[in-house]
This record gives C-alpha cells, structure tokens and sequence, in this order.
C-alpha cells in the first residue's frame, strides 16, 4: 500500500518536480557560463554554438514525433520564425550573456523574475489582456506590475553597501573580473535582453497558432538563431581564435546549454505548461534567484550588494501578485464558461419540454 501511495504522491506532483530540477538546471547554467566567459570565451560565440548544439539534439524529435502535425514552411512562415528567432535568440541572448561580464549572476538571475511583468504591461497596450481595476484581480495584476518594476528600478540604479562575506569561497571562478565595473552597462543590457524577452513571449503564442509543432518550431529558431548570431559575432569579433574552443569549460559549457537547457527544459517546460499552465510555469521563476543568490555568495564568495537583495525581494513580491490575479482570472474564466454551459444546456431543456408536449398534442388530435 505504501509504495501505491508513494507512487500516486509522485503523479500528483510530478509537474512540480520537474519545475524543480528545470530551475537548478537554470541555476547551474549562471555559473558554469560565468566560468567559461573568465576562462575567455565571447558570449556570442557561445549562443552561436549553444543553438547549433540546441538545433542538432532537437531535429531527430521535431522530424519523427511532429510529422503528422506539422504545417508546409511557407515563405511568410519562414519570415515570421526570422523574427521570432532575433527575438528570442539572435537579439535577445545576446545582450542576455554579454551582460554577465558587467554584473553578477545574482542580478541577471533576479531580473528575469520581471518578463512576467513586462509581458502583461506589453500585452495590455496591445490589447491581448484585459485590465479591470474595479475587481481585487485586476488590483493585484496592476499592484504587482508596478511593485515588479520598482524593484528592478532599485536594483538597476542602487547597488548600496556590500554584503560581508562569512567566509572563504569554497570554490573560486578564476578569471578578470575589472569588466565588472560599468554596472550600469550591464543593468541596461540586461533589461533590454527583458523587454525582447517579452515581446517575443507574446510573439510565440501567435506564431503557435499558425505553426501549432513546438519541437519543430523551438529547432528551427535554434537553428535562425545560432545563424543570426554567427552573423553578428563576425561583424563584432575578428579574432578567429575566438572560434576556437578546447576540450575545457568552454566545451562543456556550451554542450550544457545547448543539450541540457535549450533542449531538456525546454521539453519540460512544454510539458508542464501543457498539462498546468504557462503561470504555473512562470511561479516557479524565483526558486533559481534563490539558488543563485545562495551559491553565488556563499560558495563562491560572490560580492553581494544591498540593493540587489532588496530590490530581488521587490521583484518577487510584485510577481506573485500578478500572478496571484492571473490565476484567479483563470479561475473565473472557467466557472464563467461552465456557467454558460449549464445555462445553455437549461434552456435547451426547456425548449425540449415545450416542444415535447405539443407534439404530444398534435398526436392526439390527428387520432
């Protein structure tokens, strides 16, 4: 009887599981590229690499699971997946991973807990989301918003004092770390990476829409993607050493994020957004601010400032509220239409008895 328990416990909370180990592997994915760009590597030579990597794991799934389902590539198709793909890869990472060198995976782990936010901002003066400040649902989606952006506000302009270390780092990322110094380069870095974040958050539902295979459409923009970044990286790096990668950090760094990241939690992240929700994917955002902020300052002896811990709080605090009226609009969407199914499905009783009995009638008097 326990190992049934054990096993119905495990069904139940499998989604939450698999969230779980999807945010470690984010978590892991921080530092190991924080050690591989000290060790040398150019960011945008890594995303072009990660994506190819993404694209060749990714193809033989797309090619035999999706080939009943998937839609003929048109060229308008193929021009919209361009697009998404500079959004969410060629453009996006980009500036995503070259600001790491300004600041710390602290701050970039905090700031993605804001592309909820900067979604539903962008989606509400596109019309896409409805924003009723007479109900408390709409109060916390605009509360939470507006107290999001705050904190990433303070986090961008405050750093404060530095956090004492307790002690001596358990391990040391070697590496130059003077890059560090325009924290402010970093930060707007970081947020436009957020924005275009967004954008192509909202983007992806309507591409879906038209091209309804996610294997097939997360390989192809690996594949645009890796392209557009290659084209950038020769235009701003001419070194061809730059090129060049060892069997080091750098090569385990870039198989990580392309088979693991790219490819595993993205499937993952399908999955549970298929069987829960897209905000029961995004609630679990902060677990990997947590883990960061935890190993990055007491393992690695990370410098940690105030004003990335209070502003990190800030952040969280603001998306739980706005997914907290995300979650009860979903709620009340679903009681509304199985209020209006119940409803319909009374009146078509109704008309059935009228019917029946004058049917009935007619009966009668014929004979």
């Amino acid at each position: 009887m326990a190992p049934l328990a054990c096993c119905n416990l495990c069904r139940k909370f499998k989604p939450h599981l698999l969230m779980a180990l999807a945010q470690i592997g984010y978590t892991f994915l921080y530092f190991i590229t924080e050690a591989s760009f000290n060790h040398g590597m150019n960011p945008h030579v890594y995303i072009t690499y990660r994506h190819i990597v993404a694209g060749l794991v990714m193809l033989p799934f797309a090619y035999f699971l999706e080939r009943k389902i998937r839609p003929q590539l048109t060229l308008y198709l193929f021009v919209e997946i361009f697009i998404l793909s500079l959004l969410g890869v060629g453009l996006t990472l980009n500036m995503y991973f070259a600001s790491l060198r300004y600041t710390s995976p602290t701050f970039l782990a905090s700031m993605v807990n804001t592309i909820a936010s900067l979604t539903f901002v962008i989606a509400i003066v596109l019309r896409l989301e409805v924003l009723d400040l007479r109900n408390p649902r709409g109060m916390a989606k605009a509360l939470g918003t507006l107290v999001s952006l705050a904190g990433v506000m303070m986090m961008t302009l405050y750093k404060g004092p530095i956090v004492r270390n307790l002690g001596h780092p358990l391990i040391h990322i070697g590496g130059n770390t003077s890059v560090r110094e325009d924290w402010l380069k970093g930060s707007i870095l970081t947020v436009g990476s957020c924005i275009t974040w967004s954008i192509w958050y909202i983007m992806q539902a309507y591409t879906l829409k038209r091209y309804p295979a996610q294997l097939s459409l997360t390989t192809w923009m690996s594949f645009v993607g890796g392209a557009q970044s290659a084209v950038f990286t020769v235009i701003v790096e001419h070194k061809r050493a730059a090129w060049t990668i060892g069997l080091n950090i750098d090569f385990w760094s870039t198989i990580y994020g392309g088979v693991v990241c790219s490819g595993l939690i993205i499937f993952i992240q399908l999955w549970c957004t298929q069987e829960k929700g897209p905000v029961f994917v995004t609630m679990f955002n902060p677990l990997s601010t947590i883990l960061v902020a935890v190993l990055a300052y007491f393992v690695l002896g990370e410098k940690l400032y105030m004003g990335s811990i209070i502003g990190g709080v800030i952040v969280i605090i603001g998306l739980y509220l706005l997914l907290w009226g995300k979650d009860e609009d979903q709620i009340a969407r679903v009681e509304s239409e199985e209020q209006s199914y119940s409803t319909s499905k009374g009146r078509d009783a109704e008309k059935l008895q009228v019917i029946t009995p004058s049917l009935r009638e007619l009966s009668k008097a014929e004979h």
